[in-house]
């Protein structure tokens, strides 16, 4: 017993020894490794050839990332946001009903764009097949883009619950409980769509990544965008990312930024278009605002049709306005006509605005496209000599319409 007790301390000797041996050991591998794991995630670095643009431009990005990982870069303007909204009333797969649900946001980057590896320009010209039934979500997810995709998915967003009834009369409708973070960023993709409309406004393939990780982008910003601040951020996984890098985007006169329509315009050419369509609006008796929407639309594609709707409206009053004094002195205005119309017309002007920001801008189109084709059909029609013809009552009306216009001018002289 005492021979076994006298060898217990020296066991214990040993153990403690060898349990030294291995957490030195383990101590030092625990040492090793943090570098190697760092080395595996380390975050891209991000630089610039420029910090400033005007009016859009080129600007060379290059950086170093971990080698054989894809590298995006997500791009947005900093100081500016614009309203991007989406009128769901498509049937749903699943129940077969439609939802009727108003989605919109004020915090959409008035400019949003990913830039994606080179090599991947073939899924995205597979993407552009499919014409207006694209879907934003799919692409960012076949590109694995989908892990830089991250600042319109914080933008609050807001839900109306509708009905059929009350889209025809332009409400909302009853205001729904907020979305949790996974249904916000998916209906913000949609948002994005809806906002943004083509493939090339919101992902274009411009970067060049080398087998040892270094990569180079030539990011073009196009013409006619927000000024300001713009950040981009290279990508490399959900957790691993650049440091934010930025430059301004400036604009000097004529050219104007539009705050809600995100976009810089040339204030010139829609003086000089609009002086022409006055003077032949006022002319048909109609202040040209039927003939300046669509030819906004046309020539400047930038412009939401929400806010060419908006903002003809008013400018129609100056024509109008104008045309009203001129009309009057010439007494070609029957007062009791007019507003009787008017106050149709001003109940229209409660209804009107609220469906125009329910529906798409093809849909848009399309409704004002038929008006104006039946409205020239008439007007076309009534010009011909057999309906002059049979109306006799309105040549007499415009002989007396003739005859005072003569006997103004007479007073005059």
């Amino acid at each position: 017993m005492k021979k076994k007790a006298g060898m217990m301390p020296w066991l214990f000797a040993a153990m403690v020894v060898l349990l030294g041996v291995n957490t030195a050991n383990s101590e030092e591998t625990g040492a090793q490794a943090p570098p190697q794991a760092a080395a595996a995630v380390a975050a891209p670095t991000i630089v610039l050839d420029k910090a400033e643009l005007n009016n859009g431009g080129s600007i060379k990005v290059s950086g170093q990332a971990p080698a054989g990982k894809p590298v995006f870069l997500e791009v947005w303007a900093e100081d500016h946001t614009v309203r991007a909204n989406r009128f769901d009333s498509e049937v749903d797969k699943e129940t077969g009903k439609r939802p009727y649900v108003f989605y919109i946001t004020q915090d959409m980057p008035a400019y949003y764009k990913t830039f994606v590896p080179k090599e991947l320009q073939p899924k995205i010209d597979e993407a552009k097949k499919k014409g207006k039934k694209w879907s934003y979500s799919e692409l960012l997810k076949d590109l694995g883009a989908d892990v830089a995709y991250t600042v319109p998915a914080k933008a609050k967003i807001e839900r109306y619950q509708s009905t059929l009834m009350a889209s025809v009369v332009g409400s909302r409708g009853t205001l729904l409980d907020a979305m949790d973070d996974k249904e916000n960023k998916k209906r913000s993709m949609q948002l994005v769509k809806a906002r943004f409309q083509s493939i090339d406004k919101v992902v274009a393939a411009a970067v060049d990544v080398k087998p040892d990780g270094s990569y180079t982008a030539d990011i073009k910003i196009r013409e006619g965008l927000a000024p300001g601040k713009y950040t981009i951020v290279a990508v490399v996984d959900k957790k691993v990312k650049s440091e934010p890098a930025t430059f301004d985007n400036k604009i000097a006169f004529p050219l104007v930024y539009l705050e809600n329509a995100g976009t810089s315009l040339n204030i010139f050419y829609p003086f000089f278009l609009s002086l022409g369509v006055a003077i032949f609006g006022v002319l048909m008796g109609a202040g040209g605002g039927f003939i300046m929407n669509p030819l906004l639309l046309a020539l400047f594609p930038a412009l939401p049709h929400t806010i060419v709707a908006g903002t003809v409206t008013p400018t129609v009053l100056f024509s109008q306005g104008s045309g009203i004094y001129n009309y009057s002195k010439i007494k070609f205005i029957n007062w009791k006509l007019g507003c009787g119309i008017g106050c149709a017309m001003l109940l229209g002007g409660f209804i009107g605005p609220k469906l125009t920001e329910m529906i798409t801008l093809d849909q848009f189109k399309f409704a004002f496209g038929w008006i104006l084709l039946i409205l020239a059909a008439l007007m076309l029609w009534q010009t011909t000599p057999g309906y002059l013809a049979k109306n006799k009552k309105e040549q007499s009306i415009l002989k007396e319409f003739k005859k005072r216009a003569e006997e103004t001018a007479k007073g005059k002289n």
